[in-house]
């Protein structure tokens, strides 16, 4: 596995609800420090709903209760050697000192911190969030509101912010989710040739809708997916391409790094 040269800061974020950016956050920062070996923080300041936080909360209730989570969250600690990752709660308006904070007093170095932000360009502090970014990923859906709200919010990041010496901001990315295979939805190749028309960024995967989005941990153990303990069964990963997604990610991550993004 090769190490960054420092803490980068990564944010699934979007002007639009509804569309991933928290699922996406727990996802990907589970599968790379429980699998991947890298060492993460996620910073929930999605204000007032705390989502990722109230996540952690249900994940350590059900390692308590179910005794079939419990030997796999035991299991996996001896395997690893290492702690579950902090998942914390931070106003955007204080968001980056937290998190340069947190990367100053890693023992064993923080690779990524990943950040939940807020769902609107309209909360306090958002826009000095997002001007601290090495990397910003924006999910997008095949669906004409989500598509306008999102090319607003890209054009921002782009067209305002990126062009501002000071702030950190390498690229965005977008992404399409909630991908069905099975339907012919001409709206895909009409945005992505506005995307392109744009000089916008487009990953070449996509991920595919799957109601296990909508699932945490399974009582039954039918299978781990979405969870801040454990990572998503690879199966599951698979299934929905976001294996694929991962590594193009890390790709990309990789290449700024090295100084070729």
């Amino acid at each position: 596995m090769e190490r960054f040269d420092r803490t980068l800061f990564v944010a699934f974020a979007s002007q639009k609800g509804g569309v991933g950016k928290t699922t996406f956050t727990s996802l990907v920062a589970s599968v790379l420090h429980y699998r991947l070996g890298y060492n993460v923080a996620v910073i929930d300041c999605d204000y007032p709903q705390y989502s990722l936080v109230q996540m952690r909360e249900r994940d350590m209730k059900m390692v308590m209760e179910n005794d079939a989570i419990k030997k796999l969250a035991h299991r996996q600690f001896q395997a690893l050697g290492k702690k579950a990752y902090p998942v914390i709660q931070q106003k955007p308006d204080t968001v980056l000192e937290a998190a340069e904070q947190m990367a100053a007093d890693a023992s064993n170095g923080l690779d990524i911190v990943f950040f939940d932000l807020p769902g609107t360009v309209n909360a306090p502090g958002i826009i000095k969030a997002l001007a601290g970014m090495d990397y910003i990923f924006t999910p997008i859906v095949a669906d004409r509101v989500v598509m306008e709200s999102t090319l607003v919010f890209t054009q921002l990041v782009t067209d305002v912010l990126m062009k501002q010496k000071q702030v950190a901001i390498r690229q965005i990315h977008l992404f399409w989710n909630q991908v069905d295979g099975r339907e012919r939805n001409p709206l895909y190749e009409q945005y992505s040739s506005i995307i392109k028309t744009l000089n916008l960024k487009i990953m070449n995967a996509s991920v595919a809708a799957s109601v296990r989005f909508r699932k945490e941990n399974d009582a039954d153990n039918r299978g781990i997916f979405r969870s801040t303990l454990l990572p998503a069964d690879e199966k599951l990963l698979q299934g929905c391409n976001l294996d694929t997604f991962i590594n193009e990610l890390l790709v990309i991550l990789k290449d700024y790094s090295d100084g070729k993004g």
